[in-house]
């Protein structure tokens, strides 16, 4: 049994989890959940043992001073709670850390004792990949989910993704077969820009999640650290005219691919998501709401960069097409 102390009763709690390593390109998951905890103040009440799930020769501790005394942050994953205010208030649990080297099937277990616990409606993992997308083209994110009745409902892809997978996917079957509402949101990434981090997919990523869930985000500076950053890959594309030409390669074909989307319908759903966004009565932060927990100590050292999932409903092993899964 998993005990809670200090934790009140959520209100229609979502469970959001992003890790770093595979499943993480450009840090854009992990960016994610870092900003909801960041902007909405995050409370973390629990924290998985390093000593069961991670190789330190892999995802090394590190070593800080405070006030002169000497301390080690361990490699694990942690749970924060967030209040959402506003007409409609609710509560996100935020699970934020590192692929485990080792124990996933425990891990996941752990992982769903606390949604358990916490009543939780619906868990949300976030993913990045590495794929053929041009940096100057919006960021494609797909939704999938094992849950078919999931996938109808909430306009989701049936995953049919088979072969190597990560973190993500195998904490999605076991939400699957515990009876847990589960989706991914898989943002693409370029691959010919990959190092992290890259804001533009975080927002993507964020952008999505308000849509599913139906809350409106705080983007802060976010918005404009994407256009920082796209202005900064086209200066570097500009530099090298074999990347430009690249670039434009994939531009011709991504334009075509969405050609068939440019209709009525599909301008009218994207104005009205747009709409939905930035409604100044959707729910949202309230200022000055006040801690609701203590000892909130948190950080987490960036292990090693690997290379992300296949892509949903993908064929293709790892290393010969970098695309995402499930």
């Amino acid at each position: 049994m998993i005990e809670l102390e200090g934790v009140p009763e959520l209100i229609d709690p979502v469970m959001v989890a992003a890790f770093e390593g595979w499943n993480d390109a450009g840090d854009a998951a992990s960016g994610a959940v870092a900003h909801l905890d960041r902007e909405w103040k995050g409370e973390v009440f629990a924290a998985l043992d390093a000593e069961d799930y991670y190789d330190f020769q892999v995802n090394r501790p590190t070593v800080w001073l405070d006030n002169g005394v000497r301390k080690i942050t361990w490699p694990t994953t942690r749970l924060s709670v967030v209040r959402i205010g506003g007409a409609k208030p609710r509560d996100l649990v935020l699970v934020r850390g590192i692929e485990p080297s080792m124990r996933w099937r425990s891990f996941c277990n752990e992982i769903l004792g606390f949604a358990h616990e916490l009543g939780v409606e619906m868990v949300v993992i976030l993913g990045a990949l590495l794929g053929d997308t041009p940096h100057t083209r919006p960021v494609p994110v797909s939704g999938v989910t094992s849950d078919a009745d999931l996938a109808r409902t909430m306009d989701l892809e049936e995953t049919k993704y088979e072969g190597p997978t990560g973190i993500v996917g195998i904490l999605q079957e076991a939400c699957t077969h515990a009876g847990v509402p589960a989706v991914s949101l898989w943002a693409a990434v370029p691959h010919y820009v990959s190092q992290p981090p890259n804001p533009k997919a975080t927002l993507a990523l964020l952008n999505r999640l308000e849509d599913l869930i139906d809350i409106r985000i705080p983007l802060g500076e976010l918005p404009e650290d994407a256009r920082a950053w796209q202005l900064g890959v086209d200066q570097l594309a500009a530099e090298d005219s074999e990347v430009a030409e690249y670039v434009q390669t994939l531009e011709e074909a991504r334009d075509t691919a969405d050609l068939p989307e440019a209709s009525g319908d599909a301008i009218a759903r994207e104005f009205e998501r747009y709409l939905r966004r930035r409604d100044p009565a959707a729910p949202t932060a309230e200022p000055g709401d006040g801690s609701y927990l203590r000892d909130t100590s948190s950080g987490l050292p960036r292990p090693p960069k690997r290379k992300p999932d296949p892509e949903p409903g993908s064929e293709t092993e790892p290393g010969e097409d970098d695309a995402p899964e499930a």
